[in-house]
């Protein structure tokens, strides 16, 4: 029974098909672990069997009557990150100021999975607001690492990694502000893609920080993420920041290409593997690029000078964009609201956010309101910005003489919970070498690429915007020569 567990959604999607499965099977099946298994793991903070199993019989009706067109994806069951907005589930972001907090509408990509078919199971756990590298700033607790859970899952995105490598659900959605669906995909051995920024609709999802946020899919496989990722493009005025591009099938089109990478460059970024990266995590990188030598592509050294300044330069900028979103959570129009005695709106207003926020999302606040204050604006945002279009600049450049990019998708494997929740600065550098991408706005996924002490390790592809079918190209021919992202958490199989 684990193999349905585990078993990618392009093969679960051809069961549902072929009807070796139900879709009321397969939801009630991923229903009964999800009841078996989160109290283990903490990966879901809310899901509803009934609407799940409802919404199963309405596919498969249509499945029977053959008189309606429906979606190759439809009856596959999926878990969105609680910072989606949704109607059938609370949308909680990981936090105490919308712990009961019900959206009246529908965030644009789960609308549009929905249509096609999809079958939302739940919410999944998350550091609050996106706010963290580990999911511990939940409201709810952490979430456990598959592989040991003693460990995180990595964040803002663990709960729906977790959900993946806990087979849980064959496809989740993240966000990725600065790493997001990538550093928790790495720390838990699953794929996952961010996308070029302004390719996913935004519309519905919470804001972290703006001009960083995009929507991604997390899943077992390459091709598993180029199946959703095909259904989950789709234009959206309602986001500004969208682009409106021909849609492109990128499944399809994958599955059309062969596995050899002859003619592919690809970039190994000198300052990704920096003399203090963990030297299993420098091995096991190593011998995933010599597959990709064998496989035909030109590996080749790149130098990203800039790039040291990513860490710091994120944290000023995403910051300020923090601080500017947060301040609509005020508990008089919804969401959590104080108690406690006030004399002056301004009062009530303090003991709200001073309750309903966590630490971290706090100290994020007052960073941002310390670089936008009148006397700091040109000393550290506006230099920020300026530093930005540099960074993003020399990337774009380099990536004009390679397809990829590559290197660690983290700089270590899963540490233990509790042991980096008092060290802001060492959780920070948990995403140096994820950032990049954000700042530039660049696609890159993840892989599974190999094991330091039964812990999984990532690999990291970068590409040019709108470069998706090339990570999925990259990637889909890495996975067919390795079985790393076959391999699942024996401790609760």
């Amino acid at each position: 029974m684990s193999s349905m567990f585990f078993k990618s959604a392009v093969d679960l999607s051809k069961d549902l098909i072929e009807r070796r499965v139900s879709c009321e099977e397969l939801v009630s099946l991923f229903m009964d672990r999800i009841e078996q298994l989160n109290p283990i793991v903490n990966a879901v903070i809310s899901f509803n069997r009934e609407k799940a199993l409802q919404k199963a019989r309405i596919i498969d009706n249509k499945r029977l009557r053959k008189s309606e067109v429906v979606s190759r994806c439809a009856g596959l069951p999926i878990i969105h990150k609680d910072i989606l907005c949704t109607v059938d589930f609370p949308t909680t972001c990981g936090s105490r100021m919308l712990k009961d907090f019900v959206s009246p509408y529908d965030a644009h990509v789960v609308s549009v999975l929905e249509k096609k078919g999809l079958v939302s199971l739940g919410k999944s756990n998350m550091d609050e607001f996106a706010m963290g590298a580990s999911n511990e700033n939940s409201f709810f607790g952490p979430a456990c690492n598959p592989w040991a859970l003693d460990r995180v899952p990595g964040g803002s995105s663990g709960g729906s990694a977790v959900v993946i490598s806990a087979g849980l659900a064959p496809l989740s959605t993240g966000t990725d502000t600065g790493g997001s669906v990538r550093q928790p995909a790495a720390l838990t051995g699953v794929t996952a893609l961010k996308p070029t920024y302004g390719l996913v609709s935004r519309y519905g999802l919470v804001s972290f920080a703006s001009s960083f946020d995009q929507v991604g899919p997390m899943a077992r496989s390459v091709a598993d993420c180029a199946f959703i990722l095909q259904e989950m493009v789709d234009y959206d005025s309602r986001d500004s920041t969208q682009s409106n591009r021909p849609p492109v099938n990128y499944f399809d089109d994958l599955m059309a290409q062969g596995v050899d990478l002859s003619g592919i460059t690809v970039g190994l970024v000198k300052e990704f593997f920096p003399p203090s990266l963990d030297a299993d995590v420098l091995s096991v990188v190593e011998l995933a690029i010599d597959e990709l030598r064998k496989m035909g592509a030109n590996v080749k050294l790149v130098s990203l000078p800039k790039v040291g300044l990513s860490v710091p330069l994120y944290y000023v900028l995403s910051s300020a964009e923090a601080s500017s979103n947060m301040a609509r959570f005020d508990g008089v129009r919804y969401g959590f609201r104080s108690t406690l005695p006030f004399n002056s709106l301004d009062e009530f207003y303090s003991n709200t956010r001073g309750e309903g926020f966590g630490v971290e999302v706090k100290r994020r606040i007052l960073t941002g309101n310390f670089v936008l204050s009148s006397s700091n604006y040109e000393r550290y945002y506006l230099r920020a910005q300026k530093i930005r279009r540099l960074v993003s600049q020399e990337i774009i450049s380099v990536l004009s003489s390679c397809d990829v990019l590559a290197g660690p998708t983290s700089p270590t494997v899963a540490f233990r919970i509790g042991e980096r929740a008092e060290n802001a600065i060492d959780m920070y550098y948990s995403d140096i070498f994820t950032i990049p991408a954000n700042l530039a706005g660049l696609p890159a996924i993840t892989v599974p690429c190999g094991f330091s002490n039964n812990l999984p390790v990532g690999l990291q592809f970068i590409s040019s915007h709108f470069g998706e079918p090339c990570l999925f190209r990259v990637g889909h021919a890495f996975q067919c020569r390795t079985d790393y992202h076959k391999q699942y958490p024996n401790i609760i199989s």
